[in-house]
This record gives C-alpha cells, sequence and structure tokens, in this order.
C-alpha cells in the first residue's frame, strides 16, 4: 500500500522514537486516575485540590512556544489543555524528551500520559501542569483537521473541513468518533435508553434471557432469512429473524415474564431505516393481554424518554414529539378510511387489489389479502402518525401468531406503535390454541407456493410445545434502533449502529 508524505513522516517518527530507546507501544499498565471532565468539574480556585493527576488520551492540539509549549488532550469523557514546560518534564541535564520527542516527534493523534497539578490559566481555561510525560503509542495515519471558528459576538462556532462524508464516517467509525463528538453522544444516549428499559422491566421482575440465533426454522416474523450451514451436525441453518417462538416457550416452561434485546438478521432491502442486522427488544408476559401489554410499553417508553433527554417531548427534525402517556388508539381500517376515503374493511382479496390499483399502490399476485391492507395502510395512513400512536385490531390474515379478538370477528388483538411516522413496536395477546395455530402456519405455507419469500414456516416444535399448554400471554416487540433514532434525533438508522452493513472495500495489496 502505498503511504503518503504525511504517513511517511510518522513512520520516520516511529523510527526516531525507537532510536531514542523509547518504546512506541509500551505494555506497562499506566495508573490513570482521573478523566478530562472530572478534572474540570471538581475543579476549584483551591491550589491544594490536585496535585498529583494523572490522565492518559489522545493529543489532539501541538502549539509549541520554545521551551514551553500548550497542548490539549481527548480521553473517554472529553478534552482538557495542557501545559508543557522543558524543564519540568526535563528537570536533569538531557532534554531529549522535550525537544525531541515533544516538539519533534509526537503528533496528533498518538496517545500519552500526563503527571502533574491542574491551574486555571489567565484566560480562565482549567489546564494540567505537565510534571512528567510518557508516550503510550504512536499513531501512523493522521486524523481528518476539523477546524472551528468562534464568532466572538455572538458565540457561535463554524465548523470547517469536517469529516463529514457519510461512507467514510460509517466505514472508519472509530475516526468518526474521535473528530465528531457529537456521535459519541449519540451512542451513550443509546446505552442509556437500553440501561432505562432495562430498569423499567427489572422493576416488574422480569427475566432476561438468550435465545439462539442460529435457528433450524427462522420463525416468528414475516422476513426473509439468511442462510447458512452448519458442517458438524451437516444440517442447514438460518440467522433468526426473531425470538419470538423461543421467548414463548419459555412461558410453556413455567416462566411468567422474559425479555431478550435480540440481535435479528432479514436478508431483505437496505434504507434510512432498514439494517439487514438490528436490534430488537421482545418481552412477553404470562396472563396479560394487549390492553394490558399497551399500558405498560407507553409507561415503559415516557420514562425511557425522561432518562435520556430529561423530558417526555423529545425533538425530531423540526417536529417535537411527547411521549407522555397515554397514547391514542386508532383502529387499522379506521387509519385507513380516513386517508383513503374507503372502508376495505368488508372486502375480499380481489376487491382488496382493485382498491390498490385505484391508489396506484403496487402489488403482485404472491400478497394474499393481508399483505395488501399492509401495503394500502403503509402507503397511505402510516407516514400521518407523528406523535404516539397505537394502531389496533389488525385482520387475522396480517397476524399468524395472534389470538383472535374476543369480539370482532375476521380481527385479531395486535396492535403496532407508530412514531413519527414509522413502526417503533408490534404486539399482541397471543395465539395459544395449538390447533389453530397448525392452521395459520399451513396457511402462510400455502402464501409462500405462491412466492411469498416473507411468508412463515410451519415450525413443528412450538406446537408441541402450545400442545402442553401456554397460559393466556402478551409479547410485543420494540425497535430499539428505530427508538434511539427517535431519541437522539437522527434521520438515517445508521447514525445509531456502531458498523452499519456496507459493501467491503477494496484495499490495494
Amino acid at each position: 500500500m502505498e503511504l503518503n508524505d504525511q504517513e511517511l513522516a510518522r513512520i520516520d517518527a516511529l523510527q526516531h522514537l525507537k532510536n531514542l530507546n523509547i518504546d512506541p507501544y509500551p505494555a506497562a499498565l499506566f495508573p490513570v486516575d482521573k478523566l478530562a471532565m472530572e478534572v474540570k468539574s471538581e475543579w476549584s480556585d483551591d491550589p491544594e485540590q490536585m496535585q498529583d493527576i494523572t490522565l492518559a488520551g489522545r493529543l489532539m492540539m501541538k502549539r509549541v512556544m520554545g521551551k514551553a509549549s500548550f497542548a490539549e488532550l481527548l480521553d473517554s469523557s472529553g478534552r482538557i489543555q495542557l501545559y508543557v514546560q522543558r524543564d519540568d518534564i526535563c528537570p536533569d541535564e538531557d532534554k531529549t524528551l522535550y525537544n525531541d520527542v515533544f516538539k519533534k516527534h509526537l503528533d496528533i493523534g498518538d496517545f500519552i500520559g500526563v503527571r502533574g497539578f491542574v491551574f486555571r490559566t489567565q484566560m480562565g481555561e482549567i489546564t494540567l501542569h505537565i510534571k512528567e510525560l510518557t508516550v503510550l503509542s504512536k499513531s501512523l495515519r493522521p486524523l481528518p483537521i476539523v477546524k472551528t471558528k468562534t464568532d466572538k459576538d455572538t458565540g457561535e462556532v463554524t465548523t470547517y473541513d469536517a469529516f463529514r462524508d457519510p461512507e467514510l464516517r460509517y466505514r472508519q467509525r472509530y475516526v468518526d468518533l474521535i473528530v465528531n463528538p457529537e456521535v459519541k453522544e449519540t451512542f451513550l444516549k443509546r446505552t442509556k435508553m437500553m440501561n432505562a428499559i432495562r430498569a423499567f422491566l427489572n422493576n416488574l421482575d422480569a427475566l432476561e434471557v438468550d435465545t439462539p440465533v442460529l435457528q433450524p426454522i427462522p420463525g416468528g416474523a414475516a422476513a426473509r432469512p439468511f442462510n447458512t450451514h452448519h458442517n458438524a451436525l451437516d444440517i442447514p441453518l438460518y440467522l433468526r429473524v426473531a425470538n419470538e417462538l423461543y421467548l414463548k416457550r419459555l412461558i410453556v416452561g413455567g416462566f411468567d415474564f422474559v425479555y431478550e434485546f435480540s440481535r435479528n438478521f432479514r436478508n431483505e432491502g437496505m434504507d434510512r431505516t432498514h439494517n439487514p442486522e438490528f436490534t430488537v427488544l421482545e418481552f412477553y408476559v404470562a396472563y396479560k393481554d394487549y390492553f394490558w401489554m399497551m399500558e405498560k410499553s407507553e409507561q415503559m417508553l415516557e420514562q425511557v424518554a425522561i432518562a435520556v433527554n430529561g423530558s417526555t417531548v423529545v425533538t425530531v427534525g423540526e417536529t417535537e414529539i411527547d411521549f407522555k402517556a397515554p397514547y391514542k388508539r386508532v383502529t387499522i381500517f379506521e387509519a385507513i378510511l380516513e386517508y383513503t376515503g374507503i372502508d376495505i374493511s368488508a372486502m375480499d382479496e380481489t376487491e382488496l387489489r382493485e382498491v390498490c390499483k385505484k391508489l396506484y399502490i403496487p402489488v403482485d399476485n404472491t400478497m394474499g389479502k393481508g399483505k395488501l391492507i399492509d401495503e394500502i395502510f403503509g402507503a397511505k395512513a402510516e407516514k400521518n402518525y407523528i406523535q404516539p400512536t397505537f394502531i389496533i385490531d389488525y385482520p387475522v390474515e396480517m397476524s399468524p401468531l395472534t389470538k383472535k379478538h374476543r369480539s370482532k370477528e375476521g380481527l385479531v388483538e395486535r396492535f403496532e406503535l407508530m412514531i413519527n411516522g414509522k413502526e417503533i413496536a408490534n404486539a399482541y395477546s397471543e395465539l395459544n390454541d395449538p390447533i389453530e395455530q397448525r392452521q395459520r402456519f399451513e396457511d402462510q405455507v400455502q402464501l409462500m407456493e405462491r412466492g411469498d419469500h416473507e411468508a412463515m414456516y410451519i415450525d413443528y416444535d412450538f406446537i408441541r410445545a402450545l400442545e402442553y399448554g401456554m397460559p393466556p400471554t402478551s409479547g410485543i416487540g420494540i425497535g430499539i434502533d428505530r427508538l434511539a433514532m427517535l431519541l437522539t434525533n437522527q434521520v438515517s438508522i445508521q447514525e445509531v449502529l456502531f458498523f452499519p452493513q456496507m459493501r467491503p472495500e477494496k484495499f490495494d495489496e
């Protein structure tokens, strides 16, 4: 691989360090005792407070001024200014560490460890006055230079030459996290969100579990799976499209409340809200129904929004979305009627195809009644639900794992939670009748034979589990990535995934 002039200079600096008997990649433990932001938050003007502080991180700025210099250190918490005086870090006659190492052969991006005392400069900047400096890791590639300018009158900060190209940022997320601090904040909020969800569920005595990623049958969702092969067993396997059927097996086995943050895989399209690998929270509760689930899910999301952003109101683009419970409830037929003017509640498959034709919604012969209704709702109604709204009471053809509605013929007890025009959650009163479940699976097989690649397979072991008896149960799946997008004001799912799926790079040998 051909190196540019900057990279060649860093290779040269690396060799100079070695020639000076300085290991550029030492293995010894470095005793960090503070983070940059801790120093800033805990500092007072009492000079005795922070006399012996040890920090480590990346060198992000270096301004050499003869025998003294200023620098900037970036650690996992943020940045802090350093003051480096030659005679402090080189108290004897040998000034190599300052003259040849710090001034000449330390570059932006190098990791260093420093020890010293904290003071406030005349400009009011909290600064670490270095007494000791250690090289911890040499960076061989220069970081992108992100320049900023602050307007003295308004305080507005303008950024120049930013590392903003999406493809570069997603491929080199490690660089993105270094030079774009707001990116790190997004992922810190994602972790806060997941911790808040865990706290809510654990407080209800839910049990967090793990279920298989490699499955003999890709069950639990209408989705196209990834195929693989297990060599030792000589069997085909699938990456899971959902963990639903395994979690319900645990309800059969006697657990009353189980949940899992599940990494799922679907071999389908990619866009701003879809990635082939994604995270879903699913939880299942015995002796509950979808009315209970609506109440608990809206309570949970209200608490999560507060935990992440300090308020139930979040800004998404130019829209304010309020997660405060309760949420509006609308049947899917009411939603379609409101935004198309057409009542499809009593229509058969042929009539639904005519509606799709009239509304210029593309369909094909593989789609059955449920898929056609889903296409109509997705094309004409879904985008209009900006504030959190439960779309409820779906046709039975759309929901092969859902219990029939207790009072509405032809419907099931299901809801989807819509926020900002997208589905965030999907939930049911779970079907626990094994005879009816077998028939629903067989109906899916017929759709598969028509060419529907997203139709469900028959899971005979799951039917057997239901035959041992499953109590009345409610379950839900919540798209963690989409929820993270809402709570961090991101328009693309790639912004809330550390390493989104991309075509492989081609490297020069």
